[in-house]
């Protein structure tokens, strides 16, 4: 399962992105992940929530944070949910890009596989979104 947040900036989706992430630390069974562009959230989240800095790993486009991705999930298969703050800040796209409509469909694909639950920001007005992006909304 995959869910968007999308909007421009100062919407309040890293509000609530805040919100959920928490609510997922005192509600998740299994390990929850959060990936962020800069270190904005290191004092917002729970301390439980494994917080990655993209920049640290150059994840320099789509293809490399699937890999990213991929990763995260043969090093620990408890993660069931992973929160992604700022997509095409991260990978450095264009937040009307096909790409990005590709890569919300093959995150929806990977989490069905493997049970886990992915929500996703992405800074860009929400009413230029493609279909293939709003069905994520």
């Amino acid at each position: 399962m995959v869910r968007v947040i999308m909007g421009v900036k100062g919407t309040g989706k890293t509000k609530q992105m805040i919100e959920l992430i928490n609510a997922a630390a005192k509600s998740e069974s299994g390990s929850v992940v959060c990936i962020e562009h800069g270190s904005k959230l290191t004092y917002d989240i729970h301390y439980q929530i494994r917080l990655i800095e993209a920049k640290e790993y150059k994840l320099e486009n789509f293809d490399m944070m699937k890999g990213f991705i991929s990763g995260l999930h043969a090093g620990n298969y408890d993660i069931t949910q992973v929160f992604i703050e700022s997509l095409t800040k991260i990978v450095g796209a264009d937040a009307e890009s096909p790409r990005v409509e590709e890569f919300l469909d093959w995150l929806n694909d990977f989490g069905e596989k493997n049970g886990i639950k992915f929500v996703v920001t992405i800074s860009a007005d929400a009413s230029l979104a493609s279909e293939g992006v709003r069905k994520y909304f």
